[in-house]
Formats: structure tokens, sequence, C-alpha cells
């Protein structure tokens, strides 16, 4: 198991350069950059930006955090966008602030060079440093995505085993009903919805539309600080179990099936085992090793991917949000900073997800797998 576990090691950065080379590449070949961003934040024409730029520090980036932009030269004004009229020395100039004064090759290798030592440089317009923005955006997208992650599967997994010992009865019918209207809702949809129902919307006004806490937090005692923490997550969270439960409980289910009509079951039985022992004692191991294992990569599914909607429709400021403002404001350390940190941690937890594989069930040797 350690043989496979270093290959594994080895295996991340390979992977982890090239998704950074693709990301890199498509990046070249996008309309518009900082420049072009940063001369319609100084004429007033930015009209796309949810960030405004706020000058200073934040611009003061490293050469390496830079993907792609060509040099002006004498012709600076007019390779960009509304640039058409200004002094080319000024559009030099701010090439050279955001390091485009180097071809991409030699950007590519400086970002990496300072990621392999976890230094992302600062952000573009927000003229805070990309550790700062993410540490500051981490307790939504870690209330959200904890938060949903265990509640699906604290209501997926009973409800899968339980609808798989009532196959094809009237409770498993009108349950997949009930699965296949959550699973068909969008949950931005059903955010909205449950904003007109129980926040002020056209109804009931019982919980808070924005925000993670209240703005009095730091005056509340503990317990209600924790009680105020959950009365903002409340409909959040809905949402997004609503809309991510469907699946987990149909792969319950199946899984179970599968194992239930499965020789040693009937064995089981024919000596005389209670049906819970059965159920429980020896199918239960088997068929929740793919459910179980695949925690790690369903967490960071939503952790990462998930909220986006989420965030903006209950103003919630996460990692979420955080990355579509970095994309609208071609904000690249944020980007592609944001990208090596994730990729990373991807990459771990798919590789936590197989090593609990076997702590599962200790019959799967990936080590002989490989040989």
């Amino acid at each position: 198991m350690l043989a496979y576990i270093v290959r594994r090691l080895a295996l991340i950065v390979p992977t982890l350069i090239g998704i950074m080379v693709i990301n890199f590449a498509v990046v070249q070949f996008a309309p518009g950059g900082p420049v072009e961003q940063l001369i319609a934040e100084l004429q007033g024409t930015a009209v796309g930006a949810t960030a405004r730029f706020s000058g200073g520090g934040g611009t003061e980036v490293g050469a390496g955090q830079a993907p792609s932009q060509g040099l002006a030269g004498s012709e600076g004004s007019s390779r960009y966008r509304g640039a058409q009229g200004l002094d080319p020395a000024f559009i030099l100039q701010l090439e050279k602030m955001f390091g485009f004064d180097k071809p991409a090759h030699e950007r590519f290798l400086d970002m990496m060079w300072n990621y392999a030592r976890f230094e992302f440089g600062n952000s573009y317009f927000r003229d805070r440093a990309v550790v700062d923005l993410v540490i500051d955006k981490l307790p939504v997208s870690i209330s959200l995505g904890l938060w949903t992650t265990l509640i699906i599967y604290l209501i997926s997994i009973p409800l899968g085993i339980a609808k798989a010992v009532r196959d094809d009865t009237p409770f498993d019918v009108w349950t997949s009903g009930v699965i296949i209207v959550g699973y068909a809702i969008p949950g931005f949809l059903f955010a909205v919805l449950l904003i007109v129902l129980f926040a002020g919307g056209s109804f009931l006004d019982w919980f808070p539309l924005r925000g993670l806490t209240s703005e009095n937090w730091d005056e509340l005692s503990w317990p209600a600080r924790i009680a105020d923490y959950f009365w903002h997550i409340t409909l959040p969270v809905t949402a997004m179990v609503v809309g991510g439960f469907a699946t987990l409980t149909m792969l319950t289910k199946n899984s179970f099936l599968d194992e239930i009509n499965k020789h040693y079951v009937m064995t089981a039985r024919a000596k005389g085992l209670t049906e819970r022992r059965v159920l429980y004692g020896h199918v239960f191991r088997n068929a929740m090793l793919i459910v179980v294992a695949g925690f790690p990569s369903a967490f960071i599914g939503i952790f990462f991917t998930g909220a986006l909607l989420i965030e903006v429709i209950f103003s919630l400021d996460g990692l979420g949000l955080l990355g579509f403002e970095a994309v609208i404001n071609r904000d690249y350390p944020v980007m592609f900073g944001t990208l090596y940190v994730f990729t990373l941690i991807g990459l771990l937890l798919n590789l936590i997800g197989d090593l609990t594989y076997v702590l599962i069930d200790p019959r799967i040797d990936f080590e002989a797998r490989g040989a």
C-alpha cells in the first residue's frame, strides 16, 4: 500500500501541471484581460465587473502571476479594446505592472515556481493578497459545503436503504416521486421559492435574507451566536440539499439491491439469520463501500462548485462568488491561485477516497492491482 501511495503522490505533480497548462493556454485565446479591464475601469466603462479597481498595491503583482497579453510595443494603444488614442508608453507601463512584458512561457514558469512555494501574489483589483481573500471567504463555503454534504448523507443513506428493502412497494413509489421532483427543480429556483415562502417574500418572514450572521453577532452570547449562525444558513443549505440528495439516494438503493440479490445473502437467510442481521451484518458493509468512499469527492464537489448561485441569491460572500468575480474582472492571480490550490486539494481527496475503500474493505488491494 505504501508503494501505491507513493506512486499516486508522484502522479499528482504532472497532473497538476497539466491542468494548469491547459487552463493557462485557454486564457491566451480568451478576449479581454486585466489591461483592458483596468482601462475600462479608469474610463468608467467597465460594465461587467463586479469588483471595482481599488488602486494602490492591488496591482503590484509578480510577473509570474499573469497569463496572457501581448506586448503593446509602439502600437500598444491599438492592441486593446478601448485603448485607442492612449499614450503607448502608458500601455507599456500597464503591461509591465501586470507582468505582460515577458513571453507566455516565462510567465507560466514564473507562476508555477511561485505556486510551488505557495506564493500566490496579490489580487489585481482588490488590493489584497490572494491567500487572505480565500481565507476570508472560507467560512461561507465551509458552512455550505460541510452541512450540505452531511445532511445529504444523513438523508440519502437511510432513505436509500429503506427504498431497497421496500422495493416496488407504495413507499418506494411515492418516495421516488419526491426524489424526481427534488432532482428536477434547480437549487437556485428552490432557493427563490424558499425566500418567497419563508424570508419575507410574500408569506412568512421567519428567516434572514442575507449574510452568514447578524450584524450584532459579536455582541451575542455563545449559545445565541450558534443559534444565529444556524438561523442564517437554514435556507441556503436547504436549497442545496433538495437538489443534491436524489443521486445519492438512488445510488444507495441500487447498491443495496445489487447486494441483496447475491448468493451470500440467500445463504445467510437459509441459515436462519434475522432480516436485520442479514441487512446490517452482511449487506451493509459491502453495499456502503461505494457510497462512503465517495464522501471526499462529494464534499469537494459541493464545497467548490455547487454554491455560486446560492451565494448570490442569499448574499453570501464565499469562494464561489470570489471565483465568479475573478473571471469577470480578469483577476488572474485569484483565478489561477485558487485553481492551483483547489486542484491540489481535489487530487489529494481522490487519493483519500481510494484509501477509504481499503479501510472499509481490506480485501481491496490497489498495490496488487497495479502490479
